[in-house]
């Protein structure tokens, strides 16, 4: 077939192949595969020993947390602290994903399975829901499985001593060694109702950024045409002003439709929309300083940063493999707006917010910076429409 000879035949193969491999690691080459590796938990450990029957004291606080820290399956990071005071600062901060507070009767409370009135202890587990509902999901069954197999150690120990003095065991002991202690599950900074089960700074994040991006393109063309007419710096002024005034709307559009169409609760609508301002400016600036210099070329980026990035936004950092933590997670914008936001929507805005408000104000400002220099390049078709229309009038005065 004649068609086959033709060379585009064999080289649009290649692009599509090419284009198949650069999309494929964006969307799946960090995603598929993923699985948790030291995830940070604190451990609080407050039980105190306790005086047994026969001599000698009973101290099962710091036996438990040797053995659960001994387990090298567990892909947690376990952070000792001396208070769950401690612990809770360290949930408020967005340093731990959960927490595991063995109580100061826990001894005590085991030891009292032997007696007529058990009274079993209250182990305490935290969830930091709002940091990242996969990692703190991934937390929770981990915790849950730990606490089931501390109860399950303690009461074939507890049943091991009850047998080396009698062969039968009262029904309240026999109940009691079911549940040796009781946990309490406590979940922190809940995400609340319709957020997408902790995912809603990400989709605000997303549509910002196309958002930013369908407006830059548009105001590019505008300030594109307006060029031939001379005033560059006037024009790039007026094109990075209207950007800002754009993001307004973009950011506000967006905290209402989310609010008011599909129900999402925001503790603070205002502070989010002018976070959410911030981060539409920076995205606005940033992409149109990259098409004021280099012009439509410049998408083929802003589309590779956006399928590169947005797969990341859902993944703890912990999930990640470190090549795409080091080389991608650690710089992408939308890395610090999502944060930022999270922070606001979860957090109360109080902790964390100083990273993605620096990064953001640093791209917002070296975005305008360049977008405005711009104005300083000659154009491409070389002189303004003035002196065009100079050089067309003295071609003609030749002619004559």
């Amino acid at each position: 077939m004649s068609i086959l000879r033709q060379k585009f035949v064999w080289i649009g193969t290649a692009v599509v192949l090419a284009v198949l491999m650069i999309f494929g690691l964006a969307m799946m080459g960090s995603v598929l595969g993923a699985k948790a590796k030291s995830l940070p938990v604190a451990l609080v450990v407050l039980d105190r020993p306790v005086d047994v029957p026969g001599g000698g004291q009973l101290a099962l606080g710091e036996t438990v947390k040797e053995k659960i820290t001994g387990i090298a399956q567990l892909p947690v990071k376990w952070r000792a602290m001396p208070t769950e005071e401690d612990a809770k600062a360290a949930l408020d901060r967005q340093d731990v994903y959960g927490a595991l507070v063995i109580p100061a009767d826990f001894s005590a409370g085991v030891a009292s399975i032997q007696s007529a009135e058990p009274k079993p202890a209250v182990v305490k587990l935290y969830v930091n829901e709002g940091m990242n509902s996969q990692a703190a999901a991934a937390v929770k069954t981990m915790l849950g499985q730990v606490a089931k197999n501390m109860g399950g150690e303690l009461s074939r120990m507890v049943l091991e001593q009850l047998g080396q003095r009698t062969q039968q065991v009262p029904i309240g002991t026999a109940q009691a060694l079911l549940a040796p202690f009781q946990t309490e599950e406590i979940v922190v900074h809940p995400v609340g109702a319709n957020n997408g089960n902790g995912g809603a700074p990400n989709m605000l994040t997303q549509i910002t950024w196309m958002g930013s991006l369908v407006g830059s393109i548009f105001l590019f063309l505008a300030a594109s045409a307006a060029r031939r007419a001379g005033r560059p710096w006037s024009v790039a002024s007026a094109q990075v002003l209207l950007g800002l005034a754009l993001g307004a709307v973009v950011s506000g559009f967006t905290v209402w439709m989310a609010n008011s169409w599909y129900g999402m609760e925001l503790r603070d609508s205002g502070a989010v929309w002018l976070f959410l301002w911030l981060a539409a400016s920076a995205f606005f600036l940033m992409q149109t300083a990259l098409l004021n210099w280099l012009g439509f070329p410049a998408m083929g980026l802003l589309v590779l940063l956006l399928f590169f990035s947005m797969p990341l936004l859902n993944l703890p950092p912990e999930f990640m493999p470190q090549a795409t933590q080091d080389w991608l997670y650690s710089w992408t914008p939308f890395r610090y707006a999502a944060s930022g936001l999270r922070s606001l929507m979860y957090f109360g805005g109080e902790e964390g917010m100083s990273l993605p408000y620096g990064v953001l104000w640093w791209i917002a400002g070296i975005g305008a910076a360049v977008a405005l220099a711009s104005a300083a390049r000659k154009p491409r078709g070389g002189g303004s429409k003035a002196a065009t229309d100079t050089k067309v009038a003295a071609a003609g005065a030749d002619a004559h």
